[in-house]
């Protein structure tokens, strides 16, 4: 066994080590996945996904279904560092078996988004204050939406 010194690149996985705090993202890989679809001179999306948008298997015309399954895996290996896609891939991945023009016009609606996000990753902190912490919005008489969310550290790990 021998020493590399810090990582740096970890199965498509960049990482990057400064004060103690680590960031990872894979924008590399998302570069390349961008110009396997033909996506590179596209516009960028600020949204992955419209939320009025409905997505159905109905009589719309059918695409290749191979080219739609590769890239709904693409976007799901790149959820590794982008939880901010993992919804609406996990939406569209619903659909692999009957790829339709509206799926595949909104798997290429979250590359663009990706597009316009390329910096985004995860960045690991160093903090010395790990306490558990949650928050809830209650509501007695059940007339509006409730809410909560639960953190340790830095970080959200559970929320409605």
């Amino acid at each position: 066994m021998s020493d590399l010194g810090e990582m740096s690149y970890f199965l498509v996985i960049e990482v990057e080590q400064k004060n103690g705090d680590i960031f990872i993202c894979q924008r590399k890989y998302a570069n390349e996945m961008l110009k396997k679809f033909n996506m590179e001179n596209r516009k960028s999306m600020s949204t992955p996904m419209c939320p009025k948008e409905r997505l159905c298997k109905d009589v719309e015309e059918q695409v290749d279904e191979t080219l739609y399954q590769s890239l709904i895996g693409c976007l799901m290996y790149l959820t590794t560092t982008r939880s901010d896609i993992l919804y609406d891939v996990n939406v569209l991945s619903r659909f692999m078996n009957c790829a339709k023009e509206s799926l595949f016009k909104g798997a290429k609606r979250v590359l663009r988004y990706v597009k316009g996000t390329l910096n985004f990753g995860i960045k690991l902190c160093r903090s010395e204050n790990f306490k558990l912490r949650g928050y809830s919005d209650s509501d007695w008489d059940m007339k509006s939406t409730s809410g909560y969310c639960f953190s340790y550290g830095t970080g959200i790990f559970s929320w409605s």
